[in-house]
Parts: structure tokens; C-alpha cells; sequence
């Protein structure tokens, strides 16, 4: 008998969901999510998520694998996705199925909300913006990092910098398919600037309510999409006054909807999730 997984992506970013609820614990270790998203010898995927118990007062807790092995604290696309899974389940199990529940992180509570129309809107709480937070040695812990220049490769760039609960670096381009994504992304994600590496996102500004970004995602590489990367660039464009506070964010894979509010100072990320294929594998 293997493990039955889903496999669901988010705009091309691709995820392996395995029902974990039995235990508090993942049932793959690091070097298993690895074998399992090779995409030649594997299923293929950017990561593998697990679906555990609740814990700290939500319904249920998720942690990811990324598919080098390292783990993020939280993913965009990969909450959304398993926000879809869990409706899955719980139709195929005749439950009944909840519009909204909340999932503890290591970034902390995440409230995904199920639209009628298939689309899923999740709270993805406030961003934090101190140099310490994201975190970064560019300034003091207790400075924000914004349109500073960073070296990269002999190069200066103006960067941003937002914690979704995960690191991001944001420097915004004149067009975002000239850049050399393979060449220059990892030299941002293990710049010594960036303690824990961190996210980058190229954006160009096509209107205010319109952003086109490339995305080199920390542990995965160059990616389809990436939500939390999507929210911290709304932030980013809109601190550079480059931004309506709700703005389509355009990823490879396709379009968010992002929308920093000036109620309760949350980001809103809206975006679909969509089952590819269900199975079982096998693991050694």
C-alpha cells in the first residue's frame, strides 16, 4: 500500500497535500518531500504540504516542505491550495464543509475564506516591515528597509524589504521578462544581508492597480506564482507610492487579488487552487 497524496497547484505553483490529521507530526521527513517533487524521478512539485491537527486554538495546522528540504514559515498559493484540500476531504467524507476556518503557521493564524465562485480569499494578516522582522542586516533591526540600494553582482538596486511571515526583497524593473531570473535570483536569496535568505520579486509597475512580477522563491527557485510574494509587493509599491492599496498582481502562472486595508491594516490575497490528480506513492 503507498501513501495517498493530491496534488493541487495555485498558478503553477505546484504542491503534494497528504492528509496528516492522525498525527502532529509530518509523515515524510525532508529528504522524502525531496525525492517526492523531483519532477523526474517524483511526483513533480515546488512542495509538500501537510494537513495536521489544530493547534493553538485553530482547526488545523500546516507545514510545508519546500522542495530542496528547507521549510518555510507559510505560502500563499500553498495555504489556498490546502484550504481546497480540506473542502475535498470533507466533501468526499459527506461533512459538512466550513466557508472559512483558521490555520496556525510558523507566521501564525491564517484565515482562508471558500468564495461561491471557487475562488478562495485568505487573510493573510499584517506585514511587518522592521528590518529585525523580515529579517535583514541592511539597516538597524529597528529601521524599515525601503528603496535602499543593495549590491548585487557589482550592481546597485533599490530594494524593498516586507516580512509576510516570510522574508521578501522587492526591487521594482522598467520590464520584468528582460530579467535574468536564473542568473541573479539566488545571488538575492544568499545575500549575506539576508540571514535566513529571503524571497525576491521583480516588479513592474504596469498601472497603479497593476503589477507584473517574476519571482525567485526561497528554497524552490524560479516559480509559476507566489502569493505571499504577490502581498509584499502591493506593500512595497505602495510604500514607494507606486500602488493603489488594491492592485491584480500578473505571475507567470496568472492573476491575484491583493488588497492591503486601511481597516484593519491586513492584506487580502484572493486567487484559485486547483486539484491536478490524486493517487498513491510509494516512499522509501
Amino acid at each position: 500500500m503507498g501513501l495517498p497524496f493530491s496534488k493541487y497547484h495555485g498558478l503553477g505553483n505546484d504542491f503534494i497535500l497528504l492528509d496528516n490529521r492522525h498525527q502532529s507530526s509530518p509523515v515524510l521527513t525532508p529528504a522524502q518531500a525531496i525525492d517526492l517533487c523531483d519532477r523526474n524521478f517524483g511526483i513533480g512539485a515546488d512542495g509538500v504540504i501537510f494537513a495536521l491537527p489544530g493547534s493553538q486554538g485553530a482547526d488545523y495546522t500546516m507545514r510545508i516542505f519546500n522542495s530542496d528540504g528547507s521549510e518555510p514559515e507559510m505560502c500563499g498559493n500553498g495555504i489556498r491550495c490546502m484550504a481546497k484540500y480540506l473542502e475535498d476531504l470533507a466533501m468526499t467524507a459527506n461533512s459538512p464543509v466550513p466557508q472559512s476556518f483558521t490555520i496556525h503557521t510558523l507566521a501564525g493564524p491564517i484565515v482562508p475564506t471558500l468564495q461561491p465562485n471557487g475562488q478562495i480569499t485568505v487573510d493573510m494578516g499584517e506585514p511587518h516591515l522592521l528590518a529585525k522582522e523580515i529579517p535583514t542586516t541592511l539597516t538597524v533591526d529597528n529601521n524599515q528597509v525601503i528603496d535602499q540600494v543593495l549590491t548585487v553582482a557589482d550592481q546597485g538596486y533599490q530594494v524593498t524589504c516586507v516580512s509576510m511571515g516570510n522574508p521578501h526583497c522587492i526591487t521594482f524593473v522598467d520590464d520584468a521578462d528582460s530579467v535574468p531570473l536564473t542568473q541573479i535570483g539566488p545571488l538575492f536569496e544568499h545575500h549575506t544581508v539576508f540571514p535566513e535568505r529571503t524571497n525576491t520579486e521583480f516588479i513592474q509597475v504596469v498601472r497603479p492597480d497593476y503589477l507584473k512580477m517574476l519571482v525567485w522563491e526561497r528554497g524552490a527557485g524560479a516559480t509559476l506564482a507566489c502569493g505571499t510574494g504577490a502581498c509584499a509587493s502591493v506593500v512595497a509599491a505602495v510604500l514607494n507610492g507606486k500602488s493603489d492599496r488594491k492592485a491584480t498582481v500578473e505571475l507567470p502562472g496568472g492573476l491575484l487579488q491583493i488588497e492591503w486595508s486601511v481597516v484593519d491594516n491586513h492584506i487580502y490575497m484572493t486567487g484559485p487552487a486547483v486539484l491536478v490528480f490524486s493517487g498513491e506513492v510509494c516512499v522509501s
